[in-house]
């Protein structure tokens, strides 16, 4: 899959499981088994997802979308809301591997709970959510940089391709 990770949180990287979203959108989340896969790159759960859970999935996402981009409605932030007190949240622990390991009775239903919750910590933070600046990328990513004037999701990935097509442009002539 095209997983990217280049939000800067856990819940703009679900975001970005629909991919160019300038143009008609790449849906990544095309099963229960890309879902799993999915969530278990991020470790927030390594269980099979279900057809419902995936179905849940893709609302979840856009509700996270729309509410994060300030343009959710009462009943986004409902969803967020209840999604996040849905599942008490274990303590959160940290494996070999550097990355979460969530032990619950229900792993999915919880991830989404973590997510839900991200997704609130970042709304409340007032955050400075931009889109790519490269035409053909449209991923969402959080600027924390220090002058707040981030332009690209990944300066090795659409950054380094801007600056080399300028470079090129400028040199063309030459």
């Amino acid at each position: 899959m095209d997983w990217v990770f280049d939000g800067g949180r856990v819940s703009l990287d679900f975001v970005n499981t629909l991919r160019d979203r300038y143009a008609d959108g790449r849906e990544l989340l095309v099963s229960p088994a890309a879902l799993s896969e999915w969530l278990g790159l991020t470790g927030l759960a390594s269980v099979p997802a279900t057809s419902d859970d995936l179905t849940f999935a893709l609302v979840l996402r856009e509700s996270i979308d729309r509410t994060a981009r300030s343009e959710g409605s009462a009943a986004d932030i409902r969803l967020l809301n209840e999604t996040a007190a849905a599942v008490p949240l274990p303590v959160p622990q940290l494996g070999s591997s550097g990355r979460y390991l969530l032990d619950v009775p229900d792993p999915v239903p919880a991830a989404f709970a973590a997510l839900a919750v991200d997704a609130i910590e970042l709304v409340a933070s007032a955050p400075l959510i931009r889109v790519c600046a490269a035409d053909d990328c449209g991923v969402r990513f959080l600027d924390a940089s220090p002058k707040r004037n981030r332009q690209w999701c990944s300066m090795a990935k659409c950054g380094n391709r801007a600056k080399a097509r300028a470079h090129y442009a400028r040199t063309k002539g030459s």
